[in-house]
C-alpha cells in the first residue's frame, strides 16, 4: 500500500512516500520540502531513497501548485518512484489541533474539515495551513482517500484533573478552553518504540516522552495512554522553547502590557515568536547556535540553555 503523508505549513510542504506491507513493515521510497510557497520562486529539495538530493526552483503560488509539482516529481522517469498516480492508495495528513473533536484519526470528509475549521483559533498557525493541504489534494486528485492525524489526539486520555484549567468552569463550558497537548504523534510513536526496545508491554510501563525541538513538550504516559502532558491550550505552554516563553506568571505579560502598552496581539507575538532561546540569548532560536555561543563564552547563551535544561529536568 502506498501512502504519500503531507505535512503542511502556511508556505511549505513537507512529504514523504510510504510502501507500508504492515504497520512494523515499510520502507520510505522518497521524502522532500517544498519552501516559500506564494513567493518570488519556491524551493523544493526532493530525495529518492538512494539518490542524491535534487533541488528544483520555481515559481509555486500556492499549495495546490505545490502539490501538482510533488506529483510530478515522484512520477518522473529518473527522480520518481511511482509509475503513475494510481499507485497511491491513500494521502495522510498531520493536522495540528483536533480540539475536543477527536480521539484518533479518521477519514477525511466535509463533517472533519468543518470541524477542523471550527479549531483553527486554537491553532492559528497550523490548521489553516493544514487545511491547505487537505483541499489542494481534493483539487488535484478529487477521489484520492485522505485520512488526518491529529497531534491533539493521543493526549484526549487525559483525565479532568489534568487537563481543566483553574479558571471559572464557565469559559471550558462556553469556549472549551483547556489542556490539549501537541506533538502527540511523536509521544504515541516513542512510547510505543520505547516498549518495544525494552521488550516489555506497554501496558505495564510508566514512561515520560520527551519532545525536543524549536516546538517542545514532555508527556506522561501510563500503560500506553497519556495522562498528562506539558503544553495547554496552546502550544506555547511548558517548557521554554526555540522561541516560546513556555510556562510562567501571566501577570508578567498583564504587567509588560501596561508597561509597554502593547496588545493581546503584540503580547501573542512576543510569547510565541520573540521569547524563549531567542528572546534570553538574543542570538537564536537554534539551539546548536546558542550551544555554541555558550561554548564560545557568551553569557547569555550559557543562561538560556541552562535554563532550558533545568526545566526540562524540573518537568520530567
Amino acid at each position: 500500500m502506498i501512502i504519500l503523508v503531507l505535512n503542511c505549513g502556511s508556505s511549505s510542504l513537507k512529504y514523504q512516500v510510504l510502501d507500508m506491507k504492515s504497520a512494523d513493515d515499510y520502507s520510505l521510497l522518497a521524502k522532500g520540502l517544498v519552501e516559500r510557497i506564494g513567493g518570488e520562486s519556491a524551493n523544493i529539495s526532493h530525495k529518492k531513497t538512494g539518490c542524491d538530493r535534487f533541488i528544483v526552483e520555481k515559481p509555486i503560488p500556492d499549495h495546490t501548485e505545490g502539490i501538482k509539482s510533488v506529483l510530478a516529481l515522484l512520477t518522473d522517469k529518473e527522480q520518481g518512484v511511482l509509475s503513475s498516480l494510481k499507485d497511491i492508495d491513500a494521502v495522510g495528513h498531520r493536522v495540528a489541533h483536533g480540539g475536543e473533536f477527536f480521539f484518533e484519526s479518521c477519514a477525511v470528509n466535509d463533517d472533519v474539515i468543518e470541524k477542523i475549521e471550527k479549531c483553527c483559533e486554537l491553532a492559528p498557525l497550523h490548521n489553516p495551513a493544514n487545511l491547505l493541504g487537505i483541499r489542494a489534494v481534493q483539487a488535484v486528485l478529487p477521489d484520492m482517500p485522505q485520512v488526518a492525524v491529529f497531534d491533539t489526539s493521543f493526549h484526549q486520555t487525559m483525565p479532568p484533573e489534568a487537563y481543566i484549567f483553574p479558571i471559572p468552569y464557565e469559559y471550558y463550558e462556553k469556549y472549551a478552553i483547556r489542556r490539549y497537548g501537541a506533538h502527540g504523534t511523536s509521544h504515541r510513536y516513542v512510547s510505543a518504540e520505547c516498549a518495544r526496545i525494552m521488550g516489555k508491554d506497554i501496558k505495564d510501563l510508566k514512561i515520560i516522552t520527551c519532545h525536543l525541538g524549536n516546538g517542545a513538550s514532555i508527556t506522561a504516559v501510563n500503560g500506553g495512554k497519556c495522562v498528562d502532558t506539558s503544553m495547554g491550550l496552546t502550544p506555547v505552554d511548558g517548557i521554554m522553547m526555540g522561541t516560546r516563553t513556555g510556562s510562567m506568571d501571566p501577570s508578567v505579560l498583564t504587567y509588560i502590557g501596561r508597561l509597554e502598552n502593547m496588545s493581546p496581539e503584540d503580547l501573542d507575538t512576543l510569547c510565541n515568536k520573540k521569547s524563549g532561546l531567542l528572546g534570553v540569548s538574543g542570538v537564536s532560536n537554534d539551539s546548536r547556535i546558542v550551544v555554541e555561543g555558550a561554548e564560545n563564552g557568551n553569557e547569555r547563551c550559557r543562561l538560556a540553555t541552562n535554563m532550558q535544561r533545568y526545566q526540562i529536568t524540573k518537568t520530567i
